[in-house]
């Protein structure tokens, strides 16, 4: 039954749609314990590849069902579909798992910071990334990061954004997304292809020699 109009005739806020889905139609989400919010949080903060509830639930020592519902809260909570704002970045589920990302909405922002000043030379993080993949292309991001012993998703998508790599479809084995050079990474690097690369190679780990964190 619709709910009457207030007295000064608008209608309740909280019957208002939200992200296109009316408040009727969506459902109550128990919220977490605190302690587990913020642990999952945290890990989801610092993936770099999407993580699977039962990579969760095991890491944490949970209950996989009590994990599912608290990431349901999460992405009800970014949402904005709970009692705060809608968050600048989303929790969104895809065949690997979960992961945070930024929203849409605000890809141009990220853009223009990622992009800004990119006549400045790259960081020393950014220039060891980008061998690493030009030398073991194509490669994914959790490869990228065993050889380099650091996290290297914030590394990763600046050079995305400055056009030196793309994405190059997933690896067969773990489904992980994998990246190339780009003909703008030629360019920059003074060469007309690849097999051009100064002789580094035999200073970068194996595969066999690399933990298989993919």
């Amino acid at each position: 039954m619709p709910e009457p109009p207030r007295p000064d005739g608008s209608a309740d806020p909280a019957a208002e749609p939200r992200d296109g889905v009316p408040a009727a139609a969506r459902e109550p989400v128990a919220e977490p314990a605190p302690e587990l919010r913020a642990a999952l949080e945290a890990i989801l903060a610092v993936a770099a590849e999407p993580v699977a509830p039962a990579q969760l639930a095991d890491a944490l020592g949970a209950d996989a069902g009590e994990v599912a519902a608290a990431l349901a809260h999460l992405g009800a909570d970014y949402d904005g579909q709970l009692a705060g704002p809608r968050r600048g970045f989303e929790l969104r589920e895809g065949p690997g798992g979960f992961r945070l990302y930024s929203r849409a909405a605000h890809h141009e922002a990220v853009r223009e910071f990622l992009t800004a000043g990119q006549t400045a030379r790259l960081s020393q993080a950014a220039l060891e990334t980008l061998a690493v993949i030009a030398y073991r292309q194509p490669v994914t991001r959790a490869r990228i990061a065993a050889i380099r012993g650091v996290n290297v998703d914030g590394v990763v998508r600046t050079l995305l954004m400055r056009g030196l790599i793309v994405e190059a479809g997933e690896d067969g084995a773990s489904g992980a997304q994998q990246f190339v050079t780009t003909d703008e990474f030629l360019a920059a690097a003074g060469l007309d292809a690849l097999d051009q690369l100064p002789d580094i190679a035999p200073f970068l780990p194996e595969g066999d020699d690399v933990p298989t964190a993919d």
